[in-house]
């Protein structure tokens, strides 16, 4: 009787290390280092999800994990298909690559709040996500520092994480800040209390 669940185990196994192959692939590609998208691999991985999706998955443990990595595939797919008309059209997308710290002006950024938004369920408000990550980009080459540190994956990933974090404290929405300081860039998240639609009472 626990041989479904170790190939659906298995299964899963194949298909996060079949995900983080795609990932990685899509930014070489976004990158320039490879000639085109990997659609082969993302073929696989899509087949794979439709697979899973359509068995029974007894244990929660492997639901939990298969809805997580479905969720992951399905964020991802948006984000790329984003990328991919953003350069069809000519306009910088979410995988632009920043402006070279080389050609940042010479005199320092003048201090200033830079760009605030704020977020209750990043995978649902991918637009604000993406405007975050190319504004923090743009600071970042105008400060004369190197674009932000992390592929935009892994900067939804963090965003993510740091929204789940301080809302566990009771919060609806967390509130995030990039800004110039000193002619340094300063990126910042706190939590926002007692957030009440407009017109209600606090």
């Amino acid at each position: 009787m626990a041989e479904p669940s170790i190939d659906i185990s298995r299964e899963l196994e194949v298909l996060e290390a079949e995900l983080k192959r795609l990932e990685a692939e899509y930014n070489m590609f976004f990158a320039g280092r490879l000639p085109r998208p990997p659609w082969e691999t993302r073929g696989r991985v899509g087949a794979l999800v439709k697979r899973l999706d359509r068995q029974h998955v007894g244990s929660y443990a492997d639901r939990f994990r298969f809805t997580t990595l479905q969720t992951r595939y399905s964020t991802f797919v948006d984000l790329w298909d984003r990328g991919l008309r953003a350069r069809e059209e000519g306009r910088p997308g979410p995988f632009a690559q920043a402006r070279p710290a080389a050609e940042a002006p010479a005199r320092a950024p003048k201090d200033r709040i830079v760009y605030v938004t704020t977020l209750a369920d990043p995978l649902h408000e991918m637009d604000k996500v993406e405007e975050m990550y190319e504004r923090l980009s743009q600071a970042r080459a105008e400060a004369g520092q190197d674009a932000v540190p992390v592929p935009f994956h892994r900067f939804v990933e963090l965003i993510r994480t740091q929204v789940g974090t301080l809302k566990s404290g009771g919060s609806s929405e967390v509130a995030f800040r990039v800004s110039m300081k000193d002619g340094k860039v300063a990126f910042t998240a706190r939590a926002l209390r007692g957030v009440r639609k407009s017109g209600d009472e606090e």
